[in-house]
């Protein structure tokens, strides 16, 4: 039996063995999937032996990513590109490193959520790891603008230099947090962790055009700390990141086994169990 998993620490809230389980049995494909927690200094050792014994491959969490990164052997272009790796395929010809949390992201946006990003003005805070992954396939949207915006506003300037040959027409620009004043979005990313702490990014009001959409990246039961936020702000719709997952995880499905499952009813089963508590 083909052998996957999920490594990170900690691991133990992990939801990708039920995602991956589900998306198995949907299929007709036969796998185990596993949850395999790594001691801060030994995730290489982990994932070699994983491979070692027969392992096809693995999704990567915190802290992993950027070590994941450097074990790989090649990278997806999207991979290369956010400088992190959250999954890796085993082969004969070395490790494949990809990074599917982007693609994720838009598919959330577009397919399940209806939200157009095409011709849009599109703004994501923070200008970390999850803002790195997500940036190209953003552009790959063509939206009408692009802002990364973050408390330091150097680091978007870093990532704004880096992505602008991939940007297309789109205006690609870095912002402060204080200097979006006066602007609106249609569509609001939120790719901070502040949510993780029940915090809020410092955004100035007036950030949301008729219509406009909230996404914070976090999940959790009910709304988080930025959805409730935009909410009162006058977001049109707000959205959690659950979407994101499951849609992160088919990516990876489909990278490892060559068939994509259907994501609505994992997708619509986690929400179910989530809002139940």
């Amino acid at each position: 039996m083909d052998r996957y998993a999920v490594i990170g620490n900690p691991i133990a809230h992990s939801k990708s063995p039920q995602i991956h389980a589900a998306f198995a049995r949907q299929t007709g494909q036969t796998l185990s999937y596993e949850a395999l927690l790594a001691p801060l200094d030994g995730f290489v050792s982990a994932v070699e032996d994983f491979r070692a014994e027969g392992g096809r491959g693995m999704n990567v969490t915190v802290p992993f990513k950027l070590e994941a990164f450097t074990l790989s052997t090649r990278h997806t272009p999207r991979a290369e590109l956010a400088g992190a790796v959250n999954t890796l395929a085993f082969g004969d010809d070395g490790i494949l490193g990809d990074n599917t949390d982007g693609a994720g992201l838009v598919r959330d946006l577009i397919v399940n959520l209806g939200c157009t990003l095409g011709g849009r003005r599109v703004l994501v805070l923070g200008a970390g790891g999850a803002t790195r992954g997500a940036l190209l396939p953003l552009l790959d949207c063509r939206p009408a603008t692009l802002v990364v915006a973050n408390r330091s506003p150097a680091k978007a300037d870093e990532l704004v230099a880096l992505f602008t040959p991939h940007a297309g027409r789109a205006a690609l620009a870095a912002s402060s947090f204080d200097a979006l004043a006066g602007h609106r979005f249609d569509v609001v990313i939120n790719a901070t962790s502040a949510s993780l702490s029940g915090a809020l990014p410092p955004l100035p009001s007036g950030l949301y055009a008729p219509g406009a959409v909230a996404y914070d990246m976090m999940y959790g039961r009910g709304d988080t700390p930025f959805m409730a936020a935009a909410r009162t702000q006058g977001a049109a719709r707000v959205a959690d990141g659950l979407g994101m997952l499951v849609e992160q995880a088919a990516e990876s499905f489909t990278l490892w086994r060559g068939v994509r499952p259907d994501t609505a009813a994992v997708l619509a089963e986690l929400r179910r169990q989530l809002d139940a508590g």
